[in-house]
């Protein structure tokens, strides 16, 4: 491939990123059809064919949603019912009498590594918020000391774990077995989430307030150590009303273990017999649906037929948005994959000293600061770097992990999520807004990074 065909197709691709953060930033125009109008970009002044481009995007949004578009709507219908059934309530009163005492902070950080699985990130906190305010005021401790710890519980499982939508979709740019996803998420979170505890413990000393008992919205400081035995009386009397810890866990729980248990056979090579029968059972699709029919029979068996399809299908309209974005990363990605962009960059990478793996992290990075979205991050990286590490000695599913890292980098005043963590922990001081929320995440992003790095020397 001669220079100016390699230097055509670097000027379509950068020029398409620079039309899609324009896009994002300055205009009207919906995320899902920025991404399209971007691989179109790349693909005609990268010197496709404008039918063959065409093809590209079909053929690529197509191949992206075959894979995990109805994983994804399954999901968040799942996720609806768990919302609304108190089952996240459920599960972070049992946490904190498990715990115990003195460790609240953990307690709200593995609820919320749990619950962001299913439920998504920002309605997770709006959820638990009023837990994170009577142990405020039940404990003596800061409010936000044990608000971040809950907000980088949900955040990191949110960026790294399917079935959330962002790195779902993201092993489906990369091609990658979707249980192999979940265990190196997992693997990769609790690290993170011991980092945004010990975090939140610090800046908790720093930024001490606790919630007025007559207010929601006001903070004052009070006396410590107020009666502990109090808010286990009034978790045990709210407890009545919710599903117990069993039928809570059994929609999100018993859907990984047959995905872990059709990767695990499948690595195997068990695919005969019984075993094909586990097998089906474990795509995700299948177990993602026998979690849904889960959470319908054990979550909301007291709500109307009319009520919890109404609850689903509120689901459904927030997937409907994820579905497009997801299938237009994919379509990107193929673009670029076809009009050969990906090899002729990763020819280029494949002399420099930096490690390939880094790609993904570095422009999930660049797109989460410069718009704010870590799915529309992961996704653009997914779509961007998946045709570059194809042709190189990168482990995919690595991949996978470094682009949804890199989407945790500072969070500010573009991610939502920012505001909703800041807002409801009566944070107004901007400094102090950016000491909640913004320095936490990049220090766990600096911490991926480097866990990044280490396990790509051994995988």
């Amino acid at each position: 491939m001669d220079s100016v065909s390699g230097t055509q197709m670097i000027a379509g691709l950068v020029l398409a990123v620079i039309v899609l953060i324009l896009l994002i930033l300055k205009t009207k125009v919906h995320t899902f059809l920025a991404l399209i109008i971007a691989a179109s970009i790349a693909g005609l002044i990268g010197g496709m064919a404008p039918p063959a481009v065409a093809d590209a995007i079909s053929s690529g949004f197509g191949g992206t949603l075959g894979s995990v578009g109805i994983v994804i709507g399954l999901g968040v219908m799942m996720g609806r019912l768990l919302e609304v059934s108190g089952a996240a309530e459920t599960l972070a009163y049992s946490l904190i009498r498990f715990v115990g005492k003195k460790k609240e902070e953990w307690a709200m950080a593995i609820a919320g590594f749990i619950i962001s699985i299913p439920i998504f990130v920002d309605s997770a906190f709006v959820i638990l918020n009023p837990l994170v305010k009577s142990l405020s005021r039940r404990t003596g401790k800061s409010v936000v000391s044990i608000g971040v710890a809950l907000a980088a519980g949900l955040v990191v499982t949110h960026s790294l774990v399917p079935p959330t939508p962002g790195p779902l979709g993201v092993a489906g740019i990369f091609g990658v077995d979707i249980g192999l996803v979940i265990l190196l998420g997992i693997l990769f979170s609790i690290p993170l989430v011991v980092v945004g505890v010990l975090y939140a413990k610090w800046v908790g000393k720093k930024i001490y307030q606790l919630p007025d008992e007559e207010s929601d919205t006001g903070f004052s400081r009070p006396d410590k150590e107020m009666g502990y035995p109090e808010l286990l009386e009034i978790m045990d009397e709210r407890s009545k009303k919710l599903p117990s810890l069993g039928r809570s866990m059994a929609p999100i729980l018993i859907p990984i273990l047959l995905i872990f248990m059709n990767t695990t056979l499948s690595a195997l090579d068990l695919t005969e017999g019984l075993y094909s029968y586990i097998l089906f059972l474990g795509q995700p699709i299948i177990a993602v649906g026998i979690g849904l029919l889960l959470a319908i029979y054990l979550l909301v068996r007291d709500i109307s037929r009319d009520d919890a399809l109404k609850r689903m299908e509120e689901g459904v309209q927030t997937a409907g948005i994820i579905l497009l974005v997801t299938g237009a990363g994919g379509a990107l990605g193929e673009v670029l994959a076809q009009s050969g962009a990906g090899d002729y960059i990763a020819n280029q990478v494949a002399e420099f000293p930096l490690p390939a793996i880094l790609i993904p992290f570095f422009i999930a990075s660049f797109v989460r600061v410069i718009q704010g979205s870590g799915t529309v991050s992961m996704m653009t990286a997914a779509s961007i770097s998946a045709p570059i590490l194809a042709t190189l000695d990168v482990n995919m599913a690595l991949a996978v992990v470094a682009a949804t890292m890199g989407s945790l980098v500072f969070s500010y005043f573009n991610d939502s999520f920012f505001w909703v963590v800041n807002r409801m922990l009566g944070i107004t001081n901007v400094k102090e807004q950016m000491l909640v929320w913004s320095v936490p995440t990049t220090v766990m992003w600096f911490v991926a990074m480097i866990l990044l790095l280490v396990a790509n020397v051994f995988i």
